[in-house]
């Protein structure tokens, strides 16, 4: 298991929070100018990376709150985030 530092509560087991997928990847300015096929890759296509990966939270079963943090894929080693739209990991 997990142990998930949120920036609110606190380190939680991680059976308390749901994971949001990649951290900074920003919404199309003009969404409806995107083809399907761009809409596809903007949903679906994220990096895969083996190594350090910044990765959105929320705090399901605690505070409800987002926030983002960085993951070591390769370890699992848990670097301390910030809030959602507070200008990233640190």
């Amino acid at each position: 298991m997990l142990l998930i530092p949120c920036p609110w509560c606190g380190p939680r087991d991680e059976a308390e929070f749901r994971y949001g997928g990649q951290a900074h990847v920003p919404y199309p300015q003009d969404p409806g100018a995107l083809t399907d096929e761009e809409w596809a890759y903007y949903l679906f296509f994220r990096d895969n990376p083996k190594g350090p990966f910044a990765e959105r939270w929320n705090h399901a079963a605690g505070c409800r709150r987002w926030f983002n943090l960085t993951r070591d894929t390769a370890t699992n080693e848990i670097r301390p985030g910030t809030a959602a739209g507070d200008g990233g990991t640190r």
